[in-house]
């Protein structure tokens, strides 16, 4: 045993705690590193902050019924006082909340309001994810050096295609074929169907515009398995929409029911949960990081672990701080940070533009069952070229329901007559939503705190991320169009709102250790290495340039899958 920096650190010897490669973290890149390594013969560490969560095992409510659950699957009052940043999450509930980070857990500075949704477990957020999955296109990459925001992408889609194809090949991604320039088609299982009142809304805007298309969204759902998937012991997915609970049928991706079981199946997996990684170690006289310091999560003792490749991946906000805390001499502002540019530039998914509407007739249909995804319209603004007043695109989301209860729900009433009426369908509903593209800038960023510690001995984390006039005009244009396109298909009392949520709710946050050409302006290069130590990859969304207005995780895994090829290749002719 050792002493450094007030922690004990239990040595063991350097061999037994020496690997080919050490990933940080299990979520959804973390796990695609860990396959990819393992396939191709390296012995891979991965570490875990959070406890181990088995596939099938620990999905505790997976199949319990509403009447199982003390509060029939809401979150009580006192626990949602007692996290008022995780119970703003969609999936915080009864059902699935051991899935999610406490407010107390892991605490952190909001100099900006900022709601931080964590998932510290094997799989991490892989468990909880949206799971809808779009491809960019090359005007994503494009338009920053187009525009003149942010830095210019070191790669374009077509660097990006194959390792798409790789991805969504061993997902299972359901979706059509639809054609379109600004938003590729990509290896697709069937797709899900939209109702008769979505395909309303879809006829009527494929006849009032040129430039806008609605599809069925693309998601990471097996609606016909493949070999693949059933190699990986997945199945079809039974539409439940229970995900957040984790998915005993494996009928929807994650890294605990794909790339976590098919590493360990080669013999080359070593994974340690409870494992807080403090800082990546670098070495002087050698000029690359030889490996990482953790501190085991319950018992506080720390342990060194080495290996020749580095990737982090232990999400955006949490692979920012392990750059940030990892000092030398040479680093003395964190790893590769030559610049001053780690930790700034976060961005994320505007979220805050909604519309509701109701839509008259189909009185006599109706839907059967649940689906995992809804109606999309992928960005028309800014695509091409620079068209509109303000930076970026959106893409616009919208389903359309019919209440169960009927038209007497809530009504005072008694008898007979009053009761068959809570049978019969009511009304149909519209909501549309928009995920839109916000701008990387310098003020936006992360930092760590000089005062306060975690129980692990670490910095808090500072978080200073706002919007500013060019979100709040995208929101506008997208509630304007939005209306015009629900008008045109006939809907009624359509009414718009502003969610006001804080950044960090779309659980889309991005950049601090951006991919970039030139050194003096990014952190990593092509192949998603630090400048400044070529061992260490970031592949997760720290390493975003720019956000696009596609949901992201699909794009994790292509980088991810694209970096550790080229990392091996590194790796056999010496130069890592």
């Amino acid at each position: 045993m050792l002493t450094v920096d007030s922690v004990q650190i239990n040595t063991r010897g350097t061999a037994a705690n020496t690997y080919d490669v050490i990933v940080i973290g299990s979520g959804i890149s973390g796990g695609w590193a860990a396959k990819e390594f393992c396939e191709k013969g390296l012995k891979t560490l991965v570490l875990e902050r959070g406890r181990d969560v088995k596939h099938l095992k620990d999905y505790p409510t997976a199949t319990k019924n509403p009447w199982d659950f003390p509060h029939r699957g809401r979150v009580s009052l006192s626990e949602s006082h007692d996290n008022p940043i995780a119970a703003r999450c969609y999936a915080f509930n009864e059902t699935s909340a051991h899935f999610i980070v406490k407010d107390k857990e892991h605490p952190y500075v909001q100099e900006k309001p900022f709601d931080w949704i964590r998932g510290y477990q094997v799989g991490g957020k892989s468990l909880i994810w949206g799971r809808q999955t779009q491809r960019w296109s090359r005007f994503e990459f494009e338009s920053p050096a187009r525009d003149g925001y942010a830095v210019e992408w070191p790669i374009g889609y077509n660097d990006l295609a194959p390792w798409y194809s790789h991805v969504e090949k061993f997902v299972g991604i359901s979706g059509n074929k639809d054609g379109l320039v600004n938003l590729p088609d990509g290896e697709f299982l069937p797709p899900w169907e939209l109702n008769c009142a979505e395909k309303h809304i879809q006829q009527k805007v494929k006849e009032h515009y040129n430039d806008r298309h609605v599809i069925i969204g693309r998601c990471a759902h097996l609606t016909k398995p493949q070999d693949v998937h059933y190699q990986q012991g997945r199945n079809q997915c039974q539409a439940r929409s229970l995900c957040e609970r984790g998915c005993p049928f494996g009928g929807y991706f994650s890294s605990n029911s794909s790339t976590l079981p098919w590493a360990a199946k080669t013999g080359n997996l070593t994974l340690k949960p409870d494992s807080v990684v403090h800082s990546v170690i670098y070495d002087e006289a050698k000029g690359k990081a030889t490996g990482v310091r953790v501190i085991d999560a319950h018992t506080k003792k720390a342990t060194e672990y080495f290996a020749k490749v580095i990737f982090v991946n232990a999400g955006t906000l949490n692979t920012n701080l392990i750059l940030l805390n990892s000092v030398s001499n040479r680093f003395a502002n964190g790893l590769g940070n030559e610049n001053d540019l780690l930790g700034r530039y976060i961005a994320f998914h505007n979220y805050r533009g909604s519309i509701g509407a109701r839509m008259e007739g189909f009185e006599d249909k109706y839907y059967y069952g649940r689906r995992p995804t809804a109606a999309f319209i992928p960005s028309f603004r800014n695509v091409f070229k620079r068209d509109m007043p303000f930076l970026g695109g959106y893409m616009m989301y919208y389903s359309v329901g019919r209440s169960g209860w009927g038209n007497a729900y809530g009504k005072d009433g008694i008898g007979a007559a009053w009761k068959d009426g809570l049978g019969e369908p009511g009304g149909w509903s519209v909501y549309m939503g928009m995920q839109g593209e916000t701008i990387p800038k310098k003020e936006n960023h992360v930092r760590l705190s000089k005062e306060q510690r975690d129980e692990w001995d670490m910095p808090l984390l500072v978080t200073a991320v706002g919007y500013d006039d060019n979100d709040i005009a995208s929101m506008k244009d997208f509630q304007a169009q939005g209306v015009e396109m629900l008008e045109k298909a006939g809907c009624k009392d359509i009414y718009t709102w502003d969610t006001n949520q804080a950044p960090g709710l779309d659980i889309h946050e991005m950049g601090g250790v951006r991919m970039g050409k030139d050194p003096k302006t990014s952190l990593l290069n092509k192949w998603n290495q630090l400048h400044a130590c070529r061992n260490v990859f970031v592949t997760d969304g720290a390493c975003m340039t720019s956000v696009g207005n596609q949901n992201p995780s699909l794009t994790y895994m292509a980088l991810t899958a694209r970096a550790v090829d080229y990392a091996v290749e590194e790796l056999k002719k010496g130069n890592l």
